[in-house]
């Protein structure tokens, strides 16, 4: 029998990569700016295990999370066992409580979170799905990314795209730059464009007030509409309510909440049917035990992006429906989880299994 390695955490790195889209065209509409940023924590154990974590985020910031990282993080975890990811969890959150619950804190304790549960999963030499209580190994995933600045031409080019590649369900978006008319018109339009048997979800990025989102909403039926998503504004809880008990559509939301604590009143009053938490704003920690809530109440989870990280959450719970995939960081892995025909299937490499590419770190690594 050989000795485990010793899992006494020894470095942590922080890495940021700034670098240009890989296709551009691909995110025609979408407000992003020329590049994208990319934050990265390895964690470094004793025992040479290795796990890593990431941030992607659509806005500025992530020197900012780097900072808080290397003065409020780093100095509390050295020296622990990185297998001991709750409580490492716990002390940062409470230990940051006065200035956290949210927002840089969170995320930075959750670049973190992701990397340690990486390293707990390669020293027990097994994918995440797995060490979590494995359930499936497939899972549906809808093509996201048509976004409402391409107009409505573009934004049903996208959607084609997606169903010529296998998908059997896309998202669009609808407010902040459009009219309601036109709004209306986008959504006939796509649903002309793909047919009857493509799900349609529809994107508010919280652009409405309720009123609004109700008025369209009855309008937005009539074309078998999956999902109406983040309506209102996150803290309007009781916006949400009464959207969610005006229309026969389902209303979903949550990935612009942190943890399972903003997630609270969803869970008290259980009236949308689909959660989308972000694992990065919480963790694969918080997530997990936000799909466990979820699930006592009846709730599905689809979560926010990053299908290459969350489709071991969604591979190791009942209550997982969708995987959201919009091609923003496909181009920067070793490996991708195989997407095919509509669904994405978890990887059998331990950890997470993700590992950016040699190149992608040495010629993007911001100064």
């Amino acid at each position: 029998m050989t000795d485990a390695p010793d899992m006494t955490i020894r470095d942590v790195r922080v890495t940021i990569l700034r670098m240009p889209w890989a296709n551009p065209e691909w995110i025609k509409g979408h407000a992003l700016g020329p590049d994208r940023g990319v934050l990265i924590v390895d964690v470094e154990t004793a025992g040479g295990v290795t796990g890593m974590g990431y941030l992607f985020h659509f806005r500025p910031g992530l020197r900012t999370i780097a900072t808080f990282l290397d003065e409020c993080v780093i100095p509390r975890v050295i020296g622990k066992d990185a297998t001991a990811v709750e409580a490492i969890w716990k002390d940062l959150w409470t230990t940051t409580m006065t200035y956290g619950r949210g927002g840089i804190a969170c995320m930075a304790m959750s670049a973190l979170d992701i990397a340690l549960w990486d390293a707990v999963g390669k020293r027990a030499n097994l994918p995440l799905h797995r060490l979590w209580g494995h359930y499936r190994s497939q899972i549906p995933i809808y093509g996201s990314g048509c976004f409402r600045g391409a107009g409505g031409d573009g934004m049903i080019e996208k959607a084609l795209t997606y169903v010529k590649q296998g998908y059997k369900a896309i998202k669009m978006q609808v407010a902040h730059v459009h009219t309601p008319a036109q709004d209306l018109e986008n959504v006939r339009r796509m649903r002309e464009a793909v047919g009857p048997d493509i799900d349609i979800m529809i994107d508010v990025n919280m652009g409405w007030s309720a009123d609004v989102a109700i008025e369209m909403g009855r309008k937005f039926e009539e074309y078998d509409i999956y999902w109406l998503e983040e309506p209102v504004p996150a803290d309007d809880f009781a916006g949400y309510q009464r959207i969610a008990a005006a229309l026969d559509m389902r209303v979903v939301g949550g990935e612009t909440h942190f943890t399972r604590y903003d997630l609270r009143p969803f869970f008290t009053n259980p009236c949308l049917p689909i959660l989308q938490p972000d694992p990065m704003r919480g963790g694969m920690t918080d997530l997990r035990k936000i799909a466990t809530l979820a699930d006592t109440w009846g709730i599905t989870i689809a979560p926010h992006l990053f299908p290459e990280l969350n489709v071991h959450l969604l591979a190791s719970i009942p209550n997982g429906i969708w995987a959201e995939n919009m091609g923003l960081l496909d181009d920067l892995w070793v490996e991708m989880p195989v997407i095919k025909d509509g669904f994405i299937t978890a990887p059998e490499t331990p950890g997470h299994g993700l590992k950016f590419k040699d190149e992608v770190r040495r010629e993007f690594t911001s100064k």
